[in-house]
């Protein structure tokens, strides 16, 4: 095959000889000799006849007619024209034609070397009349030859950057990357160069890697914050004719603390009410700082100053203000400005930017005090008085003081707050303060007096204050000592002498300073009982014989003599009462009179007389209330004008419940056997009123219970008692109570035989009731 390379390579017009060793793709090493003559190159193979070589075709093809790739010629073509050219393979009859009898290759389309950078084609020799290959198909390429037609591109229209600011020089910043479509391994297309359109001198970018680093040092971010640069791509190595591309870097400088706190006047003038509350806001002060985020925080403290001890200053972390507050109240009278030097610094300090200065700074704030009327005031928060109890009235305890601290000093008047002093126990002089007594003071009742003492001044009395008071009650020895409970002591009729009977103790409502000491005595000599004083403010009480009887003597009382050791020394006298009781082998009681029953059921004599006093009036109240109803003319029920149903006379009765609505006599369940049969109902309303009928009158010296029942009778037989609902009741106690008999009815016939010298030895509480029976007996006497 002579392969015609005119167009594709420069024509050698020497001719050489040279042997190329080709690989072909299936491994197959091909021989050829190389023999140029003029301008054809004639090609010897040693296997086959095929002389073929790559073709080379221009990319952008303008031309009107089509471009010209190459000539395939086979040597077994005669050139008798029996030859045919056949082509297959990419592009093979769309984008490449050959002409079939001359073996001419052309290109019909313009082709782009980004869009496929080369074809492969196969190209075969036949026969036009036997339709047999000439030789077996061979295969060839036709390459695209690059031209520079794309310009480069940036992988990004905008880039975003930042870099703290005082940054050095070459401090990197950003790196930007562009491609070009070209060829890279051929030419220079799609060799790029990177430049600064826009920028300098703050950046610089490298120029074979797009790598943007700070150009300029001390770039300020509070002088400018934000840049914009334009880089620059430009292939065919930056040559002149090269295309290129271009993209914006947007450079944001970051904030470091390079800016100290700088107040903007040496000195500020603020002013308050010298009545400001602690901790109430004076003023704002703030510090200018040109960085921002925790670079511009800022803390404030007061450093030096004649009112540091009355102001302070907070950091208001939301503003980055220095509050200034009252730390101290402020005085007029005393004190018209304060001053404070307050110093203001970063919290987060870079020891980098250390040199640019101290970052720091100060400033003197002057605080005006201004003038109030002001309330008086107390030469003490509260004041503590002593005063003993026995102290006379009318005596000083003590002096209040108090001032008007404004510069005017008007007068001040004194008060006691009554609602603190309600019993109006103390006065105090509107004028000098001096607190007295008006009323006598026990210390027993109160120790302490807390009172209000209010200040006013004489031209405002609104302006007042007020201060506590506390007056301590100092203890007097003026309460004689007792017993300190009510013993319940009884001996029995078989005790021995010298056994323990009682302990006794005593109490004080006194306070002395070192401790009661009680001693205890008899107040003259007892021949049953004695005294032994334990010195431990506490006493036995023994017995000095044997062989007590209960039915001579049931109750002994015996004086003991009580004194304190304070001064002036204070005693009593306080009577143990001693039961005589019958007692077992061992000691323990088994009976003793009644009056000790009672006691050992926990009464006291005193109770025990209240009773007895209160039977015997009940008793003479029902006597009265019966007699004075027998002398009372009854009127029948049915011409009555007053309606008594619902009167109930009741005598120690809780009454019969739900049955008194039937009419029911409770005295038929107390005692059954005075129930006569023919009694009538008082339910009904008699058919004829019968004549009043005046009762018998009772013997003397009935017994209760003939009177109850004859009471009876004459409320069943009388047709003008009271109706059904009202209750009229004798209650009878009946025999066989262990207390016997309570009634004082039948002691007309037996009281000559009792005598009552012995209530004079009861005591203080039983001196009425013994004048009372004593004289009586006496009388009887006579």
């Amino acid at each position: 095959l002579n392969y015609n390379i005119t167009s594709s390579v420069h024509l050698m017009k020497c001719v050489f000889h040279r042997k190329i060793i080709q690989k072909r793709s299936d491994g197959n090493l091909f021989h050829w000799n190389h023999l140029m003559e003029g301008d054809k190159l004639v090609l010897h193979r040693s296997k086959r006849d095929w002389m073929w070589r790559q073709f080379f075709l221009s990319e952008e093809y303008t031309g009107s007619n089509y471009q010209y790739v190459g000539k395939l010629r086979s040597d077994k073509d005669r050139g008798d024209g029996t030859a045919r050219y056949v082509l297959s393979g990419e592009g093979a009859g769309i984008i490449f034609r050959i002409d079939e009898k001359s073996g001419d290759l052309h290109a019909t389309q313009r082709l782009d070397r980004e869009e496929k950078a080369s074809y492969t084609l196969q190209a075969q020799a036949f026969n036009k009349i036997t339709g047999l290959p000439l030789e077996p198909a061979t295969e060839f390429i036709v390459k695209i030859h690059d031209i520079n037609d794309n310009e480069p591109k940036f992988t990004k229209a905008v880039y975003t950057a930042s870099v703290p600011e005082m940054s050095d020089v070459g401090t990197f910043v950003i790196e930007v990357n562009a491609t070009d479509a070209d060829d890279a391994t051929y030419g220079n297309s799609a060799k790029l160069v990177y430049s600064i359109l826009q920028g300098q001198p703050y950046f610089s970018v490298e120029p074979e890697t797009g790598i943007v680093r700070i150009a300029l040092s001390n770039m300020d971010r509070e002088v400018r914050k934000e840049y914009q640069v334009i880089i620059q791509a430009k292939d065919m190595a930056g040559q002149m004719g090269g295309l290129s591309g271009t993209t914006m870097v947007n450079v944001t400088l970051t904030d470091v603390n390079d800016s100290p706190p700088r107040f903007a006047y040496s000195s500020y003038h603020l002013s308050t009410y010298e009545s400001a509350e602690i901790g109430s806001t004076v003023g704002r002060i703030k510090a200018n700082d040109g960085d921002e985020g925790e670079n511009a925080e800022m803390k404030y403290r007061i450093v030096d100053g004649d009112g540091k001890e009355y102001l302070d200053i907070i950091t208001d972390e939301i503003t980055q203000e220095g509050v200034i507050v009252v730390k101290k109240k402020l005085d007029y009278e005393s004190k018209r400005v304060y001053t404070v030097k307050v110093e203001v610094t970063n919290t987060h300090q870079d020891p980098n930017f250390t040199v640019l200065g101290p970052f720091l700074d100060t400033a003197i704030i002057k605080v005006t005090a201004k003038d109030v009327d002001e309330p008086p005031v107390f030469s003490r928060p509260q004041f503590v008085f002593e005063v003993n109890e026995d102290t006379p009235k009318g005596i000083a305890i003590g002096t209040i003081t108090a001032w008007d601290p404004d510069a005017t000093h008007y007068p001040i008047q004194y008060a006691i707050d009554q609602h603190t002093d309600p019993e109006r126990l103390y006065h105090i002089d509107p004028k000098n303060g001096s607190i007295t007594i008006i009323k006598s003071l026990d210390r027993e009742v109160s120790k302490w007096h807390n009172i209000s003492v209010l200040a006013s001044e004489m031209n405002n009395p609104h302006q007042r204050s007020r201060v506590p008071v506390l007056i301590k009650v100092l203890d007097v020895n003026d309460n004689a000592p007792e017993f300190a409970m009510i013993y319940e002591t009884f001996v029995c009729e078989n005790v021995r002498a010298g056994q323990l009977i009682q302990t006794i103790s005593a109490i004080d409502t006194d306070d002395p300073l070192v401790g009661h000491k009680f001693v205890f005595s008899l107040s003259s000599m007892n021949p049953n009982f004695t005294i032994f004083d334990n010195e431990d403010n506490t006493a036995r009480i023994l017995t000095r014989r044997s062989g007590f009887n209960r039915r001579e003597m049931s109750v002994y009382y015996l004086p003991v003599v009580i004194s304190d050791s304070d001064y002036p020394i204070q005693s009593s006298t306080s009577t143990l009462t001693i039961r005589v009781c019958s007692c077992d082998a061992t000691g323990n009681m088994r009976s003793c009179s009644v009056d000790a029953l009672l006691l050992s059921a926990g009464l006291s004599t005193g109770a025990l007389v209240a009773i007895l006093l209160c039977v015997l009036i009940l008793l003479m109240i029902v006597v009265l209330f019966s007699a004075l109803k027998k002398q009372r003319r009854k009127e029948p029920l049915i011409i009555s004008k007053e309606d008594i149903r619902d009167n109930v006379v009741s005598y120690n009765d809780e009454g019969g419940g739900e049955e008194d609505t039937q009419a029911f006599d409770i005295g038929t369940l107390r005692h059954p056997e005075v129930v006569e049969s023919n009694q009538l109902r008082r339910d009904i309303i008699p058919e004829m009123l019968f004549p009043y009928h005046r009762p018998s009158p009772m013997k003397e010296c009935a017994d209760v219970r003939d009177f109850i029942i004859s009471r009876l009778q004459e409320n069943d037989t009388d047709p003008s008692a009271p109706p059904y609902d009202s209750l009229a009741t004798y209650a009878y106690e009946g025999n066989g109570s262990i207390a016997e008999s309570l009634s004082s009815l039948e002691s007309s016939a037996t009281e000559g035989d009792h005598e009552y010298d012995y209530l004079s030895n009861w005591g203080p509480q039983f001196k009425k009731l013994a004048d009372m029976y004593i004289s009586k007996d006496t009388g009887v006497a006579n």
